[in-house]
């Protein structure tokens, strides 16, 4: 089991579709309570408050009165503490992953940073082992495999 980190209550928070909807609303600057009702015409009042309050528990919102509205305000610090404890400390090893990908989709025989076992010992599945572990010739394999990088990073047509 991991130790506390104190970010239950937020990612609870964030489970709810219609609260990362109200923290999406409030992205932009603070908003009273009944222009964030307005944002949720098939949710009640009560039921948008209730969405509010759930959040405000996991102090990713601010509730600041004023007269007779209240003013809600992102905290974005909460969001940050989930970056930094569960998002930061991978971006390494993905970008590593991902240069690999691209190292062997364009058939260079060692990539960086990213140590795979290739070569199998035994012939379970039939067929040489020195067979499985040959690298395609130069010339058209490595154009196929830069055409291949290439058409993960562009975005999708459909």
């Amino acid at each position: 089991m991991t130790p506390a980190d104190g970010l239950d209550p937020v990612w609870r928070a964030l489970a709810s579709p219609v609260r990362r909807r109200i923290l999406d609303a409030l992205r932009d600057g603070p908003r009273t309570t009944g222009e964030l009702v307005e944002c949720f015409p098939e949710l009640s009042r009560f039921a948008v408050m209730q969405h509010m309050d759930v959040l405000e528990e996991a102090n990713l919102i601010i509730a600041r009165p004023q007269g007779r509205l209240r003013y809600n305000l992102l905290n974005p610090v909460p969001i940050r503490q989930v970056y930094e404890r569960w998002v930061k400390q991978y971006e390494g090893l993905w970008a590593g992953m991902l240069t690999g990908l691209k190292d062997r989709a364009e058939g260079d025989s060692r990539p960086r940073g990213v140590s795979l076992r290739t070569k199998r010992t035994g012939s379970k599945r039939g067929g040489s082992s020195s067979d499985q572990s040959k690298a395609p010739a130069s010339g058209s394999g490595s154009d196929t495999g830069r055409r291949f990088f290439n058409r993960l990073r562009e975005p999708n047509d459909a």
